[in-house]
């Protein structure tokens, strides 16, 4: 892995961290959190960071977090509490974190050196005046070397074997410099000049790893001992590393910590135990006495081993995958998905009972890839929901409201190419329920509601569809307020009559804003507009329902994929159409039907207006032809498509129609069909909108 690629997964995990940090901050401070537990997740978030940024040498995100990182210490060990004031200096602190990341990322992304500076400040006033200040810590890290102490007891055969402890010791300086020699001596009464009575104590100054000092004394490991403890900081690297399922002794070696012959030789302690019928003791234990390692390195491992546990099962590992490749499998399949439809289609000109078998046992297995590729983009949508937790906050407070934001739903799964054009659009949505739909405390008591008032985002699957729901218990829209200003706006005539919904829907015109002054908040006129366009061209829609004192709901309905559907194929002369499925309801032959002037029909005593797709598109069609009423539903409406034929069922790999036919209706993307012919994917939620406002009209071609 070149240095590119590290700093890019430095820049990832700590950004995860960080989201991580205000979860739990955000957590903690609404009383949903076990307290102990997410001052311990933000703190070895924030250690994890400055361990990390200390090995790519970014020195600032260093300095900076390890303040950080000492408050938080304080606060675990019950030193301070973590109070509302707390609370907001760690939130301002993450997001300073959070900009220095993103310089790392972005070169051209400036930084507040004063708000920074500020900050530490403010930090100070928490940590106690002898505790290590930011450039003792950078010099710390970088500059001094990593002390060992090494305890070595030669044995009585030494120079019998021809070795020299000055020559060991020479060469030990090679790879730093000895400190702090203790000489120790001891002769027996039966003194032997050639037996070797040399025990040395000393301090040494090395980069060099635990193994590479052993390997010094290697050739009398075996008559003497040698007892090599690392240094504090090589221990509490432990620290750094995330939780893993690896065993104790090959996470102590994976550090540094111990070494691979230390490791050896308490196993065979073990065993010998084991042999004797003894009690057999932890591996931790052995290593510690036989002074390989400190107490605290092997209590900060089995953390690391507790940690993965609660965390997952043991079989159960992540791999990250570039979302590049991910795109190309997804093109892929999506091609086999074509493939497979042009051979079935061949299929079905010869009569060939086991091909014809054998190709079903293969398109049931492509299915199962087509699912499972698909799955593998598809997170839950409360990645994004996580991250309006805090701007709920810091625009409440900004506003001296009081609001409660309830999510449910969160784990709902939507495809990753949607969460993240997503997160724009619900993030306008909030603001503006914040700031325009919930009252003022002071009003809210007034109009004898509860002092604080209620945000709901829920999320959910209905008919193959994601829906997700922004509704506030504030004063809801004001209709005639709202059409007042579309006319002032020159939006709509004075004279034109609108129905509640369609006066709704005003809002998302350009330009459009009730608000009566222009705040850093809202005013300009600018986001809803852009709200309900990023959602249509996630093929969504986007309803408001609105009751005057009781509040606003914001529904968005969105498809689970942009890249493949099970489709229900039509067609209208030579013009293929494709309906997604799962919103097709039932079909019905549209006979004796053709004198109808009105566009409605009665379905079993429901009303059911429909759309004649030929007239609509302008298409040519067989005279003669028996038509037929494709009855589909979006949400809680129907409406009925008539089409010359149906042609059953398909998988359709959805692909983008040119910028240049962006503003045709009724059309969602096309798809290549088994014979090799052009299918048009119908805009179904458009489709239904029409029929119901047209149900009184005679169908017009769209444009």
């Amino acid at each position: 892995m070149d240095l590119t690629q590290a700093r890019l997964l430095f820049i990832e995990e700590a950004n995860s961290l960080l989201a991580v940090m205000e979860s739990c901050l955000l957590e903690i401070e609404s009383g949903d959190a076990e307290v102990a537990e997410h001052i311990d997740a933000i703190f070895r978030a924030a250690h994890t960071i400055k361990g990390s940024a200390g090995m790519f040498g970014f020195d600032p995100v260093v300095v900076f977090t390890h303040n950080v990182e000492s408050v938080l210490d304080k606060v675990r060990s019950n030193e301070l509490e973590m109070d509302a004031a707390l609370i907001n200096l760690m939130l301002d602190c993450q997001d300073h974190m959070a900009a220095m990341i993103r310089q790392l990322e972005d070169e051209t992304v400036s930084i507040d050196l004063q708000q920074g500076a500020a900050l530490i400040e403010q930090l100070h006033q928490y940590i106690q005046p002898q505790t290590e200040k930011a450039e003792p810590v950078k010099a710390m890290i970088h500059n001094s070397p990593a002390y060992w102490q090494l305890d070595i007891q030669y044995g009585d055969d030494v120079f019998r074997d021809g070795m020299d402890p000055l020559s060991q010791l020479n060469f030990l300086q090679t790879l730093g410099s000895i400190e702090n020699v203790t000489a120790l001596w001891a002769f027996p009464d039966n003194f032997d000049p050639e037996s070797c009575y040399l025990h040395l104590k000393l301090d040494f100054a090395s980069e060099a790893s635990k193994q590479q000092i052993e390997d010094v004394f290697e050739f009398v490991q075996d008559s003497s001992t040698v007892v090599i403890t690392a240094p504090q900081q090589i221990e509490q690297s432990l620290q750094n590393i995330p939780p893993s399922d690896e065993k104790l002794g090959t996470l102590l070696v994976s550090v540094g910590a111990v070494t691979e012959r230390e490791l050896q030789s308490a196993l065979q302690v073990q065993q010998q135990l084991q042999q004797q019928s003894q009690k057999v003791q932890a591996l931790g234990e052995v290593l510690v006495g036989q002074g390989a390692v400190s107490a605290d390195a092997v209590a900060m491992a089995l953390d690391k081993q507790k940690a993965t546990e609660h965390k997952r099962p043991p079989d159960f590992q992540f791999l990250k995958v570039e979302a590049r490749k991910l795109d190309e499998l997804i093109n892929l399949v999506g091609e086999l998905v074509t493939a497979g439809a042009s051979i079935d289609s061949l299929l079905q000109q010869i009569e060939h009972e086991p091909l014809q078998e054998a190709f079903g046992v293969l398109t049931g297995l492509l299915e199962q890839i087509r699912d499972g590729a698909l799955g593998l983009r598809m997170v839950q949508v409360g990645e994004s929901f996580s991250r309006l937790r805090r701007i709920v906050r810091d625009v409440s407070k900004e506003l001296g409201k009081e609001i409660e934001l309830v999510v449910s739903g969160a784990d709902t799964e939507l495809d990753k190419t949607m969460v993240e054009k997503l997160s724009d659009p619900l993030m306008h949505i909030v603001r503006n329920a914040v700031d325009h739909g919930i009252e003022s405390k002071e009003m809210r008591l007034y109009k004898g509601k509860p002092a604080q008032g209620q945000l709901k985002l829920s999320a959910c699957h209905e008919s193959g569809s994601v829906v997700i729901e922004i509704s506030d218990d504030g004063a809801g829209l004001n209709i005639e307020r709202i059409r007042q200003k579309a006319i002032e706006k020159g939006i709509i005539s004075a004279d034109r009559e609108l129905g509640k919904e369609e006066i709704f829907k005003l809002i998302f015109a350009p330009g459009f804003s009730t608000a009566s002054a222009v705040t850093n908040l809202s005013g300009r006129g600018v986001g809803m507009d852009v709200v309900k366009r990023n959602i249509e061209e996630l093929r969504g829609q986007i309803q408001i329902d609105s009751i005057p004192d009781k509040g606003t709901t914001f529904k968005i309905r969105l498809p689970l994929t942009l890249a493949i559907i099970d489709g229900f194929l039509v067609r209208i002369g030579d013009t293929h159409l494709v309906l997604p499925l799962n919103m097709v309801q039932e079909c019905i032959e549209f006979a004796d039907l053709h004198e109808n002037e009105r566009n409605y029909l009665d379905l079993r005593g429901e009303v059911l207006p429909f759309i004649k797709l030929k007239q609509l598109f302008n298409l040519k069609s067989d005279a003669k032809a028996k038509e037929n009423i494709v009855v589909v539903q979006y949400g809680n409406h129907k409406a009925g498509l008539v089409v010359d034929q149906l042609q059953g069922e398909l998988q359709a790999v959805i692909k983008p129609l040119s910028s240049m036919f962006k503003s045709l209706k009724g059309i969602g993307g096309y798809t290549i069909l088994g014979s090799g012919n052009v299918g048009f994917i119908l805009d179904i939620p458009q489709l239904v909108q029409f029929a119901s406002t047209a149900e009184n009209t005679a169908c017009h071609p769209m444009s």
